[in-house]
């Protein structure tokens, strides 16, 4: 088992985590528009989170069971292209770690941040 934080779901927070890696990839793809790929899934990831973060609250559960297991599925789509365009950077990868723990995926995330380019040795993860 990886050392990782488990966290309680917090949608909303995942919704502005949402935006840190989309402001993230959008510069990237300024540079080189075809890295636009990456910042399109964090966009459908923050048009997904946005109710909640405007809400502050996490919806009941059903709706909020299917909002994360939507997220996490756009996360790992975001992480497959992220490395497909050797778009990995510390910053980036501690923050979809941080999205998968507000995700209550907390063990995921410590592994699929590493290759989002998350520092395996960076102080923000947990030991």
């Amino acid at each position: 088992m990886i050392p990782h934080f488990q966290i309680p779901l917090d949608l909303p927070h995942a919704g502005r985590i949402s935006y840190r890696i989309y402001r993230l990839l959008r510069a990237r793809s300024e540079e080189e528009p075809e890295h636009g790929r990456a910042a399109l899934l964090a966009w459908q990831l923050i048009e997904l989170l946005l109710p909640y973060v405007q809400s502050e609250m996490n919806p009941p559960p059903p709706e909020a069971n299917l909002a994360r297991e939507e997220a996490a599925r756009l996360g790992r789509l975001l992480v497959e292209v992220i490395e497909e365009y050797s778009l990995q950077e510390d910053r980036l990868g501690q923050c979809v770690r941080n999205l998968f723990e507000c995700l209550e995926m907390g063990e995921e995330g410590a592994l699929i941040s590493l290759r989002a380019g998350e520092n395996p040795d960076s102080l923000q993860r947990p030991i």
